[in-house]
């Protein structure tokens, strides 16, 4: 086991895989930019490192700065969290090429499932269902373009083959606005991600954002850890997540769970992972693998048991997994709230400091927060400030405690999303477990236009 591990992240993620390694008995090295200093991570690693000014070119996407931090401290390993430099396969190779371990998967990995296409050919192949689309990217002939589409069936999306976090995606109703769209997607990929190529897809009407955690080690054991519920979003951003998913039968999740294993063995998977869905009519629809520890992580935490950041930490230091899929319980139903520095409902950002911060507490609880009373939060980064995740022995139990916790948690000083979950803790669509991926969206547009 690693005795030191320097964590290449800022906020709750970094405080998240602090407490892991602190439990482990694992000391840690805490990097962050200069409007960073004074974060709770930063203060409780047993090092820290400055590495660069605030805007994150400079600092946390700074790959000389964060690798020289490793050399200097003597770490053995380097944890990505999510975000920044987390799905970064050139970053991967550099950590592994300059001694240390990524606490992550092989190189390779990241780069197969990080461009959608190939990823989407991998999965293919191993009998993991994707959604009807094009097999590769676009080419330049308008009349294929169109082909393409007609065979399809209206409508369509175009999405980014190197696309994320929502970006590099429309979406096409008619065949007179396809090729324009096309190029319009295709300049867009390029300047978010240096990368032109785009594809097609069948656009799902009203389908659900349904995940498989997976965890994999190097002797090509796998697991997966139950699905999550993640159909909650504003503009592709997830918003609140559940675990396990409304409406899911044991037999769908042993079905989908197993071909998911499956693709881990064939494409060598090392560490955690998520397949996603889209889900409508019963059926599943992957659309991408998220090569790291997610944000959600904590719902299926809570519902399993299992570690997931301390079990990265195991796989990467070359330990087999401890379980195998038949120790795997799904017990009870958890929630996680996303609490974000922002406008509850124009969702302009919110940074500044927190003049007064309570966090909730009670029976089923775990508040995942790297802020306090008398913190900035910087305008440099995400506008996510921490993580209220409620579980209860059933899903109108998680609700209630949610409800209760939400009503509990201040915070002062600057606006915060709280207002919108706890409208959402009410909604009669989500309480029923009803909700599909525009759902939000649909909402939020109705309350603007009465």
């Amino acid at each position: 086991m690693f005795t030191k591990i320097l964590i290449a992240n800022r906020g709750e993620i970094a405080l998240r895989i602090q407490r892991a390694c602190r439990e482990m008995g694992i000391r840690t090295v805490a990097v962050h930019s200069d409007v960073d200093r004074d974060a709770k991570y930063v203060k409780l690693a047993d090092e820290s490192v400055c590495i660069g000014p605030a805007p994150a070119t400079h600092s946390y996407l700074n790959i000389p700065a964060i690798i020289a931090a490793a050399e200097v401290t003597d770490a053995e390993a380097i944890h990505p969290g999510y975000g920044f430099l987390s799905e970064n396969a050139d970053f991967a190779e550099k950590v592994e090429r300059s001694g240390f371990v990524f606490i992550g998967p092989r190189p390779e990995n990241i780069r197969l499932m990080g461009d959608k296409v190939s990823a989407k050919a991998a999965m293919t192949k191993a009998g993991v269902p994707c959604v009807p689309g094009t097999e590769g990217g676009l080419g330049d002939d308008p009349t294929d373009i169109i082909k393409a589409a007609r065979l399809i069936k209206y409508p369509v999306i175009i999405k980014a083959s190197g696309g994320g976090g929502g970006r590099g995606m429309r979406v096409v109703h008619t065949e007179a606005a396809l090729v324009n769209a096309v190029n319009l997607t295709r300049a867009e990929a390029q300047a978010a991600f240096g990368n032109p190529t785009v594809y097609m897809e069948k656009y799902l009407e009203n389908p659900r954002h349904i995940e498989i955690q997976v965890l994999a080690d190097e002797a090509r054991n796998a697991v997966y850890l139950g699905e999550r519920d993640c159909s909650m979003q504003r503009r592709h951003q997830k918003v609140l997540e559940e675990a396990p998913a409304p409406g899911i039968t044991e037999r769908q999740r042993v079905r989908i769970g197993e071909r998911c294993v499956e693709a881990c063995k064939r494409i060598n998977y090392r560490g955690a992972g998520t397949f996603e869905f889209l889900y409508e009519d019963g059926e599943f629809y992957f659309i991408e693998m998220n090569t790291r520890v997610q944000v959600e992580h904590p719902v299926t935490e809570m519902v399993t048991g299992i570690d997931i950041v301390q079990q990265q930490i195991r796989i990467a230091a070359g330990e087999k997994l401890p379980f195998k899929q038949r120790d795997i319980e799904i017990r009870g139903h958890a929630i996680e709230c996303r609490i974000n520095a922002e406008d509850p409902f124009k969702f302009t950002p919110s940074p500044g400091k927190i003049t007064n911060y309570h966090a909730p507490g009670g029976p089923g609880i775990r508040v995942d927060s790297h802020v306090y009373q008398g913190y900035t939060v910087p305008p440099n980064y995400d506008s996510m400030v921490g993580k209220v995740i409620a579980y209860g022995h059933t899903r109108d139990q998680a609700i209630a405690r949610m409800r209760v916790a939400l009503s509990e948690m201040i915070v002062e000083g600057i606006q915060t999303n709280l207002p919108l979950h706890q409208e959402l803790l009410t909604d009669n669509q989500f309480v029923k477990g009803e909700q599909s991926i525009h759902y939000l969206e649909k909402k939020l547009a109705d309350a603007r236009k009465g």
